[in-house]
Formats: structure tokens, sequence, C-alpha cells
């Protein structure tokens, strides 16, 4: 049953086009991720879809009978109500059914006619249908879960992020058929993205979604729309399935540029040999040069990241933390924490939405005093700090260049090298065309970056980046994470992307509530998993053994366990062979599509096989190896 589709779609302003003539279906049950580039229009796409914004052609439709609700990337609500005044004028269709029922049974009450029975009977039928009979304990358990508990407060005094998650709240508190979601993870820490994940896994509910959150797309989704170059491309699976298949096409691609390339060389040969009988030629074939000529020209330049030589030298004593203490009224944030840094540490801060990890940021760098203890920083620490809420008020009427050149035009870039403000703003996906584009016609994605850029134009040697993923596309993502990974000084990340956080930090700081802070050394899905064991371990029923009961003593691995250790070393060899053969094959030049995606869906099953095999081996080894001991 198709829910949604959209025909020949086309959206542009000015003379930028976002795309163009974009056509696509989503059906019941699919989950469907839209990803693209900042700027490319993935908001807009979607304000689209939910009719808050006109295209300039196409037209979109979705299904009569289904409930939809949107989740804009920065809801907006009336500033002068209190929460509780929003929420009871919100408008709601079980809300209004439920409005409906109790007007019903008041006139009822003191109206005994048919007339009035029956518009109660239909109220109790809508009821039924809605199954808004525990909308009430539904909407506390949401807010509850979303940490809005203070409905007096007005709607001003809440913060971007608790704005957005009452807006994702009372998005899903009508249980729709159909969710557009923009960045839902956006401003939740990871209990909540972790629920919500569980939640869209679970349900039934079809959805539309852009996030950057990788876990969450590779969980959650079973469908993948890309927007490249004002192209839309399709992917019947997740982000994993994404991955691979745009490689694909993207070797695809390059492969037939080049065979382009040669051509155009041949045609511009024949187009020049006799230059003054060029309009005696064949139109037909000077046309074909034309398109040749797009088609060779079409290879994407891809700008790369390269800011792994910015350093700046980091001395032995860095930065040190000896019993720090903070509190506001009866809220403890932080007790008695104690931490020495040391050089290169990489470290992962994760803990519910006002736990304090912001807090202890601004005390590391010095903007606010800790109640009790002492931070001493190193001489030669210079701090490097990108906040969450902290974006730059921009002159809208200035051009990127100029807002970089304001901070500097020329960047040491350390060892008697250095690089233009343009040249960095190259590196940072800038493009000339963009840096002389005005700030006003930044997206909010690529303001986020901008200010991620000067940031690290000042050449911190000690890092710290509070929720940098927010708003971030996918391929900034990319960008950021090579350099960050190559980057030599002492760096802090808060995050929320559990992706961003396991590819980045050595450590984590889990801060665990009433002012604990927990020092983990290992990965967060590590610490994720060994807190599943120990509360999986405290729920498991404690077995009495009897005493009869005897433990036989294994010597080694048995006849059957050695003969297959045997022959799994033979077929990994094997399959390895195999492989290394097929990507020779893929390698050689061939680009006759269907024989390339066949040579590709044998690479992957024979990798599936290759693990499968290697982990049955590793698991026979790691055996041996203990009976042997």
């Amino acid at each position: 049953m198709n829910y949604l589709s959209v025909k020949e779609l086309t959206k542009s302003f000015g003379d930028k086009y976002l795309f163009e003539d974009i056509s696509f279906g989503i059906n019941k049950g699919d989950k469907v991720a839209l990803i693209a580039k900042n700027g490319a229009g993935k908001s807009t796409l979607m304000r689209i879809i939910a009719g808050k914004e006109d295209a300039d052609s196409g037209e979109v439709v979705i299904r009569k009978g289904i409930k939809y609700g949107f989740l804009e990337q920065s809801p907006s609500f009336d500033e002068n109500l209190k929460v509780e005044e929003l929420l009871s004028g919100y408008n709601s269709e079980v809300f209004k059914v439920v409005k409906e029922y109790e007007t019903a049974l008041q006139r009822s009450s003191v109206d005994r006619s048919a007339e009035a029975a029956k518009i109660l009977e239909e109220a109790i039928a809508k009821m039924d249908i809605t199954g808004a009979w525990d909308y009430d304990r539904r909407l506390k358990r949401l807010l509850t879960m979303f940490k809005i508990t203070d409905l007096e407060q007005k709607v001003a005094t809440l913060s971007g992020g608790q704005k957005k998650r009452l807006a994702l709240a009372l998005t899903i508190l009508d249980e729709p058929d159909f969710l557009l979601l923009d960045e839902p993870t956006n401003h939740l820490d990871i209990e909540m993205i972790e629920w919500l994940e569980k939640y869209l896994e679970q349900s039934n509910v079809t959805l539309l979604m852009v996030t950057h959150d990788r876990y969450f797309l590779d969980r959650v989704c079973n469908n993948i729309i890309e927007i490249d170059d004002g192209t839309l491309y399709r992917y019947n699976g997740n982000y994993s399935y994404f991955l691979e298949k745009k490689a694909e096409r993207e070797e695809l691609l390059s492969i037939e540029v080049d065979k382009a390339k040669k051509l155009m060389k041949k045609e511009l040969e024949w187009i020049r040999r006799q230059p003054k009988a060029r309009t005696t030629k064949s139109k037909s074939r000077i046309d074909a040069f034309e398109d040749i000529k797009k088609k060779a020209g079409s290879a994407k330049k891809e700008e790369e990241l390269k800011l792994e030589t910015l350093s700046r030298r980091l001395g032995g004593k860095i930065l040190e933390l000896k019993g720090v203490s903070k509190s506001y009224g009866n809220l403890k944030l932080i007790e008695d924490f104690e931490y020495t840094f040391k050089k290169g540490e990489r470290i992962g801060v994760v803990g519910n939405n006002g736990a304090g990890k912001s807090t202890l940021l601004k005390i590391i760098t010095g903007e606010i005093k800790p109640d009790k203890g002492e931070v001493v920083v190193g001489e030669t620490v210079v701090f490097g700090y990108y906040r969450q809420d902290g974006l730059p008020e921009y002159d809208n009427d200035k051009k990127v260049l100029e807002v970089v050149k304001d901070i500097a035009e020329i960047i040491n870039t350390g060892k008697g090298k250095s690089m233009t403000a343009s040249q960095f703003l190259n590196f940072f996906l800038f493009p000339p065309e963009k840096q002389n584009d005005y700030v006003a016609n930044l997206s909010g994605g690529e303001k986020r970056r901008l200010y991620l850029l000067t940031v690290l134009i000042k050449n911190p040697n000690f890092l710290i980046l509070d929720e940098p993923t927010n708003d971030l596309d996918l391929i900034t993502l990319y960008k950021l994470e090579e350099f960050l990974f190559n980057y030599k000084g002492c760096l802090i990340l808060v995050s929320h992307d559990r992706y961003f956080l396991d590819k980045l930090s050595d450590h984590m700081f889990i801060f665990e509530g009433e002012g604990k802070i927990k020092d983990f050394y290992g990965l967060y899905s590590e610490y994720k998993k060994r807190k599943a064991e120990q509360k999986s371990e405290k729920e498991k029923p404690v077995e009495k053994k009897s005493h009869q009961q005897k433990r036989t003593v294994k010597k080694k691995l048995s006849y059957k366990e050695q003969k297959e250790y045997e022959q799994l070393e033979q077929e990994i060899e094997n399959l390895e062979n195999e492989k290394a053969g097929l990507e020779k094959k893929i390698n050689s030049g061939i680009t006759d599509y269907e024989e390339l995606q066949k040579l590709s869906e044998k690479i992957k099953n024979i990798i599936d096989l290759i693990d499968e095999k290697t982990l049955r081996w590793m698991e026979l080894d790691e055996l041996k190896e203990r009976l042997s001991s």
C-alpha cells in the first residue's frame, strides 16, 4: 500500500536548484532515511512533503485516511504560553477526540434525549478507534521520558533542546501511521536515543527520516534515499548496504568518466581537423561531442580535509583536576572529581541531559569556578572550545571568506608552512563559489561547519567539542572524523552519537548522576555491553548444584573438533584466494554494470563465509589453547 508519492518535484532558490524533477514513493512499513549534504535541501523537502512549504513544480500525494506526524528540525511554539497551556491547545487529533468525548459526556449528564445519547455513542466509538482512553497516561509517560516535567514553565524559557524534545513527544503522541522526522536525535541524550531507536525499530509505523546518526540509520532503516548533486538515488537496504552500493556506483561512474575522456580526445581531434569547415561537419556528431564533454567533466572533485599538519607543542604538564566539585542549589553535578590528563588522550563524555557534562567543560576552560577543588592548566595549553549552544551571531551581509579572514588571512600550519584563508576553507569543504556566498545563504549545517572551522583555525592543542555532530551532514562527519583521527593534541568529545564516540575516543567519562563521574577505559559500546551483562547477571536465578554432579575435565580437542579445526584453516585460505581473484577481475576494467554487480555480490558472500568460518576457527583455537594450558 502506497503511503507517499512524490512526482517530478523541483525546488530552487534564485539560480540555485536544490533538486530537480525528483520522484519516489514510500509504501506501508518502509523505514526510509534521507541522506544529502548540508544545503542540498533535506529539510526543505521534508517541509514540502508535510505541506509547510511549496515546491516550484511537481506533486506530493499522501494517502487519504492515514495519520501523519511531522517533526521539524527547529520546532517553533508560541513563546508566551506555559507548557501546560501549549499541551491543552495542541492541535492533536487524539486530543480533539478526547475533548469531544468530555463535551458529549457532560451534555449527556443533563440531556437525556436520544440525540445526546447518539452523540455520546459516536464519541465513545472515536475514543475506541483512536485509542484515546489512555491519552493522559501516554502524554505523561512521553513527557517524563523526554525530561519535560515542569508544566508551569514558560515556553520562552525552554532551551532549544527542550523544545525539540517537547515537539518529538507531541509528534509521536498520536501514534501516527506515517512519521516525518527531521534530525530526531539532535539534543537527545544517549538513553533517549536508544529508547527512540527501539520504539521505531519495533513499531509498525512507516517512516521518512533525516538523521546523521549512523547506528540509528543502520538499525532502524530498511531503505535509503540519497540526493547527490540534485539527483535522487534509492538503495533498498540499511546504512551498511547504502555504503557498499554507493561505493559501487561511484566506481562505475569513474569508469564511465574515464571512457568519456578517451572518446572526447578522439572527437576533439576530429572537431579541430578542419576548423574553417566546421559548419559543414555533421551537426549530430558535434552535438554528441558536447554530450561527451559534459560527461567527461562530471567527475566529482571531493575536497579533502587535510588539517592533520596543524599542531602546537604541548608541554609535559597539561591539565589536572584536583577534588573538583560543583552544585547548583540541591542539584549536585560534580563531586570530588580528580583526573590528570596525559598527552594525546581522547576522552568521550556521556550522560543524561542536565547531568553536568557542559559544566565540567566550562570548569576546565576557566569559564566557571568550581565550588571547591582546583584546576591546574599547563603553560603550553591552548584550548579550542566548540560549544553546542555557541553558534556566533554572524553578519549575514558578510561573505564566508570574509568571516574567516577576520580571524586570520594566513594560517600557520607548523614546520614553516602556511595556507591562506581560502585554502583553509577549501580543505573544510567550502569550495570557491561557496566562499563567495553570503552567510545569510548558508544552511544551519553549513553555519555549524563554519563555526567548527573558526575553532580549529586558532590551532589549539587541547580540543573540546561539545555535541559537534548536531546538524552536520554525513559527508562533513566523515571529514571531521578523518581530521580528529589524525589530531595529535588532547581531545574531549561530548556527544550523543555512539558511532562517533566509538570511532574517536579511547576511554569514557560516564556521568552517572548525583555528582558521580565514572572513568571507564574502553569504547562506549563496550561500556554498554558490560552494563547489560552485569544487569543480566543480577537478574539470573541462582542454581543450586547437587553434590552428586561431577565436573568432566577435558584434556584436548575431540577427534571431530581437531579435524574441523584443520579443515577450517584450509577452507579459509581457499576462500581468501578466491576473493583475491574476483577483486582482480573487478579491477581489470570491466564496464558491464550487471557483471560488476554479480562479482560484487559474490565477493560479499565470500566475505560472509570467511567471517563465519574464521569465528568458528577462533573458538576452536581458543578452546585448544585453554585445554593445553
